[in-house]
């Protein structure tokens, strides 16, 4: 399918829809998890681990005179046709809007709510929790069972439309394309016990660079 559309864009598309350059790359370093256990909090550890070694491999075989770097969910159903250019325009190092899900309440209503629990701010609470862990401990988000007392892109009243984070998710991630080239990727490590997106926006802030998300700026991930 992949190549079928490369050829459709490259040479069918109309030119304001023709890329320059159009390379499919892929590496999964031969790692498989049943998509039952993709949410589950003991393989999450291994599963990001291995997401940023792929994300690593994917930026140092790709990027060449780019200005800019998007990492972009495949299981989104929805977000502005304008979004690229809109993120563009805050000029941030890296920025992330605020990715929703929608379930049904046990009311049978359609309910919207944050899907990308990995986008959040240190509070003066989570670093007490961060305060008393050990070296090698992993911090992960969105469990009942560790509270990180973090603050995700709901947590923001309406007046606060740009926000800047700690952690970022990779649902839809614009980044300035000088923040890799500098030599910032995706731990695959433990860095500051963060790996894959939220080590990468931590990384990067160690760097010097701004992180920050839109509360109100919206997409949407479709329903697991």
């Amino acid at each position: 399918m992949l190549i079928e559309s490369r050829r459709w864009y490259q040479e069918q598309a109309p030119p304001e829809l023709r890329f320059q350059r159009f390379d499919i790359y892929r590496q999964d370093f031969f790692y498989s998890l049943p998509r039952k256990q993709r949410h589950l909090r003991e393989k999450q550890k291994e599963r990001r681990t291995m997401m940023a070694r792929a994300r690593n491999y994917l930026w140092t075989r790709a990027l060449q005179n780019e200005q800019w770097v998007l990492w972009i969910d495949g299981d989104l159903e929805y977000y502005p046709p304008n979004i690229v250019r809109d993120l563009m325009a805050y000029d941030k190092d890296v920025i992330v809007p605020n990715c929703l899900v929608r379930r049904r309440s046990i009311h049978s209503r359609w309910k919207h709510t944050v899907y990308d629990r990995n986008a959040w701010q240190e509070t003066d609470q989570s670093r007490q929790v961060i305060s008393k862990l050990k070296d090698d401990d992993f911090m992960v988000e969105g469990y009942k069972s560790l509270k990180t007392h973090r603050r995700y892109l709901d947590h923001f009243p309406k007046n606060e439309t740009i926000v800047p984070l700690d952690g970022v998710g990779g649902t839809f991630t614009l980044v300035k394309s000088h923040v890799h080239r500098s030599g910032v990727g995706f731990p695959a490590w433990l860095f500051q016990h963060q790996v894959e997106t939220e080590g990468f926006a931590k990384l990067a802030k160690a760097h010097g660079y701004g992180v920050y998300g839109l509360p109100y700026y919206y997409i949407r991930h479709v329903t697991d």
